[in-house]
C-alpha cells in the first residue's frame, strides 16, 4: 500500500484534511521532502527557510490552532513581494542581500490567513520578461521538459505547482506573468479585475494601473480559495473592489454561453505551429458543455494597442526605476532589458502618455461592447511553445523577427491594457509533450463568472492531472 502523501492533494482538500486533524507538521515535512527531491532539478523555489524553523512553526500552529482558511499551509511567495525576515531580491544583484523589515500586502494577507511562508519563488530580474532567470538564482526549468523555460515572471510559482512542491502560489501580472507561466506549466493562473487585489501603499497608486497580483493553482476551486485571501480593498490606496464568494457560481451550466474566439487577431500575432489548433481543440470542450464558440474579427487595431501598451509601460518603468539608471553602481548591476525599458520611457512627453491612455480608454469601451454579445472571449496564452531555458527571449516567431524583448508576448496585451479578469487555462500539449494554455476573459467584475466557466472546463479535462513525466510521484 502506498503511503499517504499530502502533496498529492488539491489545496482545498488539504485544508479540509487539516481541519479534520491532519497535522501541520506532517504537511510541512511532506512538502519539504518534495522540495528537497525535485527543486534541484527545476530551480523554482529560492531562499528556502531552514527546515528546523519551518517544522517548529508548523508545530506552533498545532498547539495554537489558527482559524484562517490557509492555517498551517506551506506557501512560498514570489520574489517580487517583500517578506519580513525572508530575503527578497527582485531577481536583482542590487538587492541580493535584501531582507525586508516588513511584509508587503500579499505576504501579510497570506500570514493573516494562517499560511506559513517557507521561502520565495523564482522570477526574472524586476519581473521583466516572461522567462524566469536572473543572475542570483539562475533559470527555472520547465517540469515537462527540463531543457525548456518555465515562463514568467511567475515561472517559479508555476513550476512549483506543477511539481507539487506547493499547494498554492501567488503571482503578479503586468504582461502575462500569471497567464504565460500557467500555460507553460500546465496549471491555472488568474488575473483578477484590476483593483480586486489591491496595491501596497507607499508607491504611486493613481497612474500605475497596469499590473496586479493574483492566484495560481492546479484547479479553479483552489484559485478561488487563494483569491478569497488576497482580494479586498486596501483603504490606503484608491480604486479598491469588494470581494465576493468566488465559488458561488460553480456548477452552473454553460448551456447558452457565448464565447468569442479571437485566434491570432487576424494574423497580427504570429504564433508557432500547433498553438492555434491546440486552443481550438480546447474550445471544443466548451462546446460539448453547451457553450457556443464563434470566431471574432479583430475588434481593435493591434498596432494601436501595442503603441499604447509600450508607452504606458515604459513611462511607468522609467519613473519607478530611474535610480537603476542614474546610479552608476546600480546601472552596472542591472540587466539590459530593464535599462532599455527605462531609456524608452525617459523624457516621454505628457502628450504621448495621454494619447496612450486615450487609446486604452477606447479599447476598454470597445471591449465592453463586445461583452454585450459574448459572455467571454478567448486568446492563446502565448505565441510560442516553451523555449530553451538558455535563451534570453524568443527573437523570432514563425519567421517574424521580434523587435523587443517582450514583443513575443504581445498576445496578452489586450487583457492587460483593459485590466480585465482573465483565467489562464491549460489547453493541452504539443506532439512533443510541451504544455500550452488559453486566456478566457470577461468584462470587469465578472471574476466569479470566469472562475465558474473555468471550473466546468477543469472538471471536463483536468489537464494538471497529467503530471510532468520525469518528476511525477510514484
Amino acid at each position: 500500500m502506498t503511503a499517504f502523501d499530502p502533496t498529492t492533494l488539491a489545496a482545498s482538500d488539504l485544508v479540509a484534511r487539516m481541519r479534520d486533524g491532519l497535522s501541520a507538521r506532517s504537511v510541512m515535512e511532506a512538502f519539504l521532502d518534495r522540495i528537497e527531491t525535485v527543486n534541484p532539478q527545476v530551480n523554482a523555489i529560492v531562499s528556502l527557510r531552514p527546515r528546523e524553523e519551518l517544522i517548529a512553526e508548523a508545530e506552533a500552529h498545532e498547539s495554537a490552532p489558527h482559524p484562517g482558511p490557509l492555517a498551517g499551509m506551506p506557501i512560498a511567495v514570489k520574489d517580487l513581494v517583500e517578506t519580513q525576515g525572508i530575503r527578497t531580491t527582485f531577481g536583482s544583484p542590487v538587492f541580493a542581500d535584501h531582507v525586508p523589515e516588513a511584509d508587503a500586502l500579499v505576504a501579510a494577507r497570506l500570514k493573516a490567513a494562517g499560511a506559513i511562508l517557507i521561502g520565495k519563488t523564482n522570477t526574472p530580474e524586476w519581473g521583466h520578461g516572461s522567462h524566469s532567470f536572473n543572475p542570483i538564482f539562475g533559470a527555472t526549468r520547465n517540469p515537462y521538459d527540463l531543457t525548456r523555460s518555465a515562463g514568467g515572471s511567475s515561472g517559479g510559482a508555476g513550476a512549483a505547482l506543477a511539481t507539487r512542491m506547493l499547494p498554492l502560489a501567488d503571482g503578479s501580472d503586468m504582461m502575462g506573468s500569471l497567464r504565460n507561466p500557467a500555460a507553460f506549466n500546465n496549471v491555472y493562473g488568474f488575473r483578477p479585475s484590476w483593483g480586486l487585489v489591491p496595491k501596497d501603499a507607499g508607491d504611486e497608486t493613481f497612474l500605475s494601473t497596469l499590473s496586479t497580483e493574483g492566484p495560481m493553482a492546479r484547479s479553479p476551486r483552489d484559485v478561488a480559495l487563494l483569491l478569497s485571501v488576497l482580494a479586498g480593498p486596501n483603504p490606503q490606496v484608491p480604486f479598491g473592489r469588494q470581494p465576493e464568494d468566488f465559488t458561488a457560481r460553480f456548477g452552473e451550466s454553460l448551456a447558452g454561453k457565448r464565447i468569442g474566439w479571437l485566434g491570432d487577431w487576424g494574423g497580427a500575432y504570429p504564433t508557432e505551429p500547433g498553438i492555434l489548433e491546440t486552443v481550438e481543440q480546447a474550445l471544443q470542450v466548451f462546446e460539448t458543455l453547451g457553450a457556443t464558440v464563434e470566431p471574432v474579427a479583430p475588434p481593435f487595431a493591434a498596432d494601436d494597442l501595442w503603441t499604447a501598451w509600450t508607452t504606458l509601460r515604459a513611462g511607468l518603468n522609467a519613473n519607478t526605476k530611474r535610480a537603476l539608471r542614474d546610479d552608476p553602481e546600480k546601472r552596472a548591476l542591472t540587466k539590459p532589458e530593464s535599462l532599455w525599458e527605462i531609456e524608452q520611457g525617459s523624457g516621454l512627453p505628457m502628450a504621448a502618455f495621454f494619447d496612450a491612455a486615450r487609446i486604452r480608454s477606447d479599447w476598454y469601451s470597445r471591449a465592453a461592447t463586445l461583452f454585450t454579445q459574448f459572455d467571454a472571449l478567448v486568446l492563446p496564452s502565448a505565441q510560442v511553445w516553451p523555449f530553451p531555458f538558455d535563451w534570453r527571449w524568443p527573437s523570432t516567431i514563425a519567421g517574424k523577427a521580434m523587435d523587443s524583448y517582450h514583443r513575443w508576448m504581445e498576445i496578452v496585451v489586450p487583457v492587460s491594457l483593459a485590466g480585465l479578469p482573465c483565467m489562464g487555462l491549460p489547453a493541452g500539449f504539443s506532439d512533443s509533450g510541451l504544455p500550452m494554455g488559453l486566456q478566457l476573459f470577461g468584462p470587469t467584475g465578472s471574476d466569479a463568472a470566469i472562475l465558474a466557466m473555468s471550473d466546468a472546463y477543469h472538471r471536463a479535462t483536468d489537464w494538471p492531472g497529467q503530471r510532468p513525466p520525469a518528476l511525477a510521484h510514484p
